[in-house]
């Protein structure tokens, strides 16, 4: 009989953006400032139109963006272009350090034994994404896109990420399968699956996380709410989320070192850190006396 080696050694940490590593959406700090639009009336007529016509926000979004951009026909957005807005974007405090002081703690604590992917799955845009100072700490970012045409000019919608639609994120992550060209309805065992979800841990910050946070936690991981402490309506939403038992905690948008945020994250890795050597030393045994 062949032993199987253990595998499922891998945490994922999976962050929403907006709001959550960011203060605002990051298209107030990109899109909308570079050609002049006022957001608050902006996301007023996304929300009018899309209530008007019952249509998907992000989607009526995504349109209105490119009317807008291209009202004048000399505009023409690249890829780059989109790619070049990232670096007005601001972070909450610390957010710079966390991936690499995550990375290290996970090192320590497990004996170099676990490993860490970080993710992104967000509604806003992938291409703006793409050029923020922290992706290199991902190994997958998950958001809408748009298609470019063979000038490399972005024409219309190509993907759409919604609020329920970022759990299947969540299974391509558990199950491997993190292109979008394979297939995730094929059954998996649950032992075979790369990253079980209870090696996964949820950051969001609001309503809009609710699906993937009750996938999470229902499925036996843990998720966490972050809120901005400049403003009350947002621990108001996460104090809800915490009653609801959406989340195992919530905590300021901090992930400086010496953070609420990070003490309790430290926490929650050492359940998982802990959970992972158990199942090991589970295979190990029945490997044993196989």
């Amino acid at each position: 009989m062949v032993k199987k080696t253990f595998t499922q050694n891998t945490i994922a940490m999976v962050y929403d953006f907006d709001g959550t590593l960011s203060p605002q959406p990051m298209q107030e700090y990109t899109v909308l400032p570079k050609f002049g639009i006022e957001p608050e009336a902006f996301w007023a007529r996304v929300h009018k139109e899309a209530t008007q016509t019952d249509s998907d926000p992000m989607l009526v979004y995504m349109r209105l963006m490119m009317e807008m951009l291209y009202k004048n026909d000399d505009v023409r957005i690249t890829r780059k272009d989109f790619s070049a807005m990232a670096a007005g974007i601001e972070y909450f405090p610390g957010v710079e350090e966390w991936f690499p002081n995550i990375n290290a703690y996970i090192k320590k604590r497990s004996g170099a034994l676990v490993h860490v992917h970080h993710y992104i799955i967000s509604a806003g845009q992938k291409e703006i994404l793409e050029g923020v100072s922290i992706g290199k700490y991902f190994k997958q970012i998950y958001a809408s896109e748009y298609h470019f045409n063979q000038y490399g000019i972005a024409t219309f919608p190509k993907l759409l990420i919604t609020d329920t639609s970022k759990t299947q994120f969540l299974f391509r992550i558990n199950k491997g399968k993190e292109a979008m060209s394979e297939s995730i309805n094929e059954h998996m065992p649950e032992g075979e699956r790369p990253i079980p979800f209870s090696n996964i841990i949820y950051i969001g910050d609001g309503m809009t996380d609710v699906p993937s946070m009750a996938l999470t936690t229902k499925s036996g991981g843990h998720s966490l709410a972050v809120f901005n402490p400049k403003f009350a309506k947002s621990k108001v939403t996460c104090v809800r989320l915490l009653d609801a038992g959406r989340v195992d905690f919530i905590a300021p948008a901090d992930y400086r070192a010496t953070s609420k945020l990070t003490k309790r994250v430290h926490l929650l890795l050492d359940s998982v850190i802990a959970g992972i050597a158990y199942q090991a030393e589970v295979a190990t045994c029945k490997a044993e006396n196989s």
